[in-house]
């Protein structure tokens, strides 16, 4: 198959390909790319999926080899943020006519959105968590408890009780159908609190070893460790537990989700029919072209050959279950998503209610004000995102959601 990507080549850097024909990409991230192209540690190319935006620290949706080294801005503070889907042996028939009050259930029994601490208590957090939520948290606590050791700060964020929650911003909980009118459980979430905190502190950490040791960076966000380096072996024990984390949280929702959805249904099903957990904000260690190399997902799904993965569209757009064609030049990788056109601030400026309304049009769904950042037009055409990376995967299923829970 000839090659279905774009090479751009920055002055003293590595390559970057990008898989971006047809859809839109602006001169920032490409900027940010060349930024990020040009530091001594990355390894033989950059890789851009064709949902790629401009993003704090790194581009989103880009997918950064480093040799010996990891850029923690790179991966972010949502560490381990990714997706859950499963089908499930019920059919669209079996789904009630109106679907508001399976909404407000759900929304009743997975914390989720947020706000200031000053206003009392976290709305996103468990006040008391359940048995459920303890008992996955009793296999993460000593390991979170010996990072703490090393870095106190650590201690007091929100961690156990963050466990088993949505967040806000753009994660979100849908009931789907497929094409064939099989129900679907979908949730979107990331690391929380304690994910935030372990990248943040790590990115401050960075900086100050860069300012000492890495002089010539082409943007100070982009500060790396070094295999060696004082807090190298740290930031790789607490990048991982946080990715663990982060797909422990979605497992624990999605028993909620389906226990939920069981009581308002009051018809058996089975679930697991297909089940898929995966990250988009991560970093571990890979073996490419004949090198292990650290790879940096920023905003991309892991694709190896034959390997299932989630690609959700916007709130009003379908989505995707995949399979991965071990696409070399990728790095095995494609997108997480249809990516924004543009930022929540010109969301909020451009569109009405009236618009959010019209865009969800058949989804149960929140349609005020507070979620107009996250209006479909905010995105990017999803069709034109999958056929921009046909050479990195295949559709398996399409989801149309019937009903959305935002963060």
């Amino acid at each position: 198959m000839e090659a279905n990507y774009n090479i751009e080549q920055p002055e003293g850097g590595v390559p970057i390909k990008m898989w971006t024909r047809g859809v839109p990409v602006e001169d920032e991230a490409k900027q940010q790319l060349a930024n990020a192209a040009k530091l001594p540690i990355v390894f033989k190319h950059i890789a851009a999926m064709p949902d790629v935006h401009l993003g704090i620290g790194a581009t989103v949706g880009s997918v950064i080899p480093t040799l010996k080294a990891i850029i923690p801005a790179a991966v972010g503070v949502d560490i381990g943020c990714g997706m859950m889907a499963c089908k499930t042996t019920l059919h669209a028939n079996d789904l009630p006519d109106n679907l508001g009050p399976l909404r407000s259930a759900i929304e009743r029994a997975v914390p989720h959105g947020g706000g200031p601490r000053s206003r009392g208590r976290d709305p996103g957090a468990w006040e008391n968590p359940p048995e459920t939520v303890d008992q996955v948290w009793a296999g993460l606590v000593d390991e979170f408890d010996a990072l703490c050791e090393l870095h106190p700060r650590l201690k007091n964020t929100n961690n156990r009780k963050h466990l088993g929650t949505l967040g806000t911003g753009n994660h979100f909980i849908e009931v789907c159908l497929d094409q064939d009118g099989f129900v679907w459980f979908m949730l979107h979430s990331g690391s929380r609190g304690v994910g935030n905190a372990i990248g943040t502190h790590f990115i401050e950490l960075a900086k100050k070893d860069a300012e000492a040791n890495q002089r010539n960076l082409p943007d100070k966000d982009l500060a790396y460790f070094e295999e060696g380096a004082q807090y190298f072996g740290d930031y790789v024990r607490g990048v991982g537990w946080a990715q663990r984390f982060a797909a422990r949280n979605r497992e624990v929702m999605m028993t909620n989700l389906i226990a939920t959805v069981r009581l308002c249904l009051h018809k058996p099903f089975a679930t697991h029919v297909e089940a898929v957990n995966c990250h988009h904000n991560y970093v571990q260690q890979e073996r490419h072209f004949g090198e292990d190399v650290f790879v940096t997902r920023k905003g991309a799904v892991s694709a190896k050959r034959g390997e299932l993965g989630i690609i959700p569209g916007s709130m009003g757009a379908r989505s995707y279950i995949v399979r991965g064609l071990g696409n070399a030049e990728s790095f095995d990788s494609c997108s997480h998503g249809a990516g924004r056109v543009m930022s929540r601030t010109k969301a909020k400026k451009l569109f009405t209610v009236d618009d959010q309304i019209k865009a969800t049009e058949g989804v149960e769904c929140r349609k005020d004000a507070d979620v107009i950042d996250e209006i479909p037009m905010a995105y990017k055409d999803i069709d034109a995102v999958m056929e921009a990376q046909r050479d990195l995967v295949e559709v398996v299923h399409t989801l149309k959601q019937v009903v959305c829970v935002k963060g």
